[in-house]
């Protein structure tokens, strides 16, 4: 079955940023899936993860699929920094941070300007896109009706923090980089390392432990595994765009902003949207806990963790490899946005 498709570039001009500074000639590439009604208010937006492209994350889509083009105008666009949107690794003088509100600035005026857009019935996202999706709720309250945050968190917490930190301290100590995020050429050996650290994140201990690289993703052993899914795919990419979204993940915070000065609990407290919070029971990077803590402070939240093995990974889930988290969490969305 094929349903309406539709891809462009919209520009914002040189754009300030929360923290400093400005993306000159700022761009974001979007795409489309399905039909935007009359009334205009049959939108979900779909923010990238980290690293994503909206190629990548078309799996979900789909009448049989997580998010359904048959009802839904569903709404791609490309993070800032991710190869085709506006990033570090091509633009000038990339601001030292673009956070959360930005990315969320950006795509309200893509909305408002291109398609007429002023409500949400859902902003789904996954891991960074879900850190999008609950800063759309945050600083939006009136415009977003639901939002599904898999793998993803109000607040990054501080174990995240240490990762993210350990990511950005391989990149600074390439040869190559010239501080600030900026590299005289792609900084391969740190790259490597890159990605090696990566996968000792994304995936859980059980992961590994039951050898679900060999008997699930059939590589023949840990060191192709590493460098097929891993080295491999890191090499292919940008090392100032990894750079910089590492740091946007680094600043996720809901609340850092002139509407709640630093109080996590204020802002949860101004979120109207439905909130359907799935984190994955073995995620290394958002614990359930985390999810957990929120809860009491959302007026309409709804805590569906995710079981399974596979980490990080188990919130965007491939249904033919993870057949039984699809299901939860195709489950979860269609429930809540089958009830008005």
């Amino acid at each position: 079955m094929t349903w309406p498709t539709a891809q462009g570039v919209y520009r914002l001009g040189d754009m300030p940023v929360q923290k400093g500074g400005a993306i000159r000639d700022a761009k974001i590439v979007w795409k489309t899936h399905g039909t935007l009604n009359a009334a205009r208010d049959n939108v979900i937006l779909y923010p990238c993860s980290y690293s994503a492209q909206h190629p990548g994350m078309e799996f979900l889509i789909g009448p049989d699929g997580i998010l359904d083009p048959s009802r839904w105008f569903i709404v791609i666009p490309n993070m800032f920094s991710n190869g085709l949107s506006s990033g570090a690794a091509t633009t000038p003088d990339w601001p030292a941070i673009v956070t959360f509100y930005d990315l969320v600035h950006a795509q309200k005026r893509l909305l408002n300007d291109v398609f007429g857009i002023s409500k949400l019935a859902g902003v789904y996202g996954f891991s960074m896109g879900a850190g999008q999706a609950y800063h759309w709720a945050a600083l939006h309250p009136e415009m977003v009706a639901r939002a599904f945050i898999a793998c993803g968190s109000a607040r990054t917490a501080v174990h995240n923090q240490v990762f993210l930190r350990s990511l950005l301290a391989t990149l600074e100590t390439a040869p190559e980089h010239l501080g600030g995020g900026h590299f005289s050429r792609e900084p391969r050996a740190s790259l490597k390392a890159f990605g090696t650290i990566y996968a000792s994140w994304a995936l859980s201990q059980d992961f590994y432990r039951a050898g679900l690289y060999k008997t699930v993703l059939g590589a023949p052993d840990l060191d192709t595994f590493l460098r097929t899914d891993w080295e491999e795919r890191y090499y292919t990419l940008r090392a100032a765009n990894l750079y910089a979204q590492a740091v946007t993940w680094l600043h996720g915070d809901i609340a850092d902003n002139s509407l709640y000065h630093g109080d996590l609990t204020k802002a949860l407290n101004a979120i109207e949207a439905q909130m359907i919070l799935l984190p994955g029971s073995t995620d290394l990077y958002f614990r359930v806990a985390d999810n957990a803590d929120e809860l009491p402070h959302l007026k309409r939240g709804v805590l569906k963790p995710i079981e399974s093995p596979w980490g990080h990974r188990a919130g965007n889930p491939n249904p033919a490899l993870l057949p039984a988290e699809f299901a939860h969490v195709r489950a979860a969305v269609r429930e809540s946005l089958d009830t008005n």
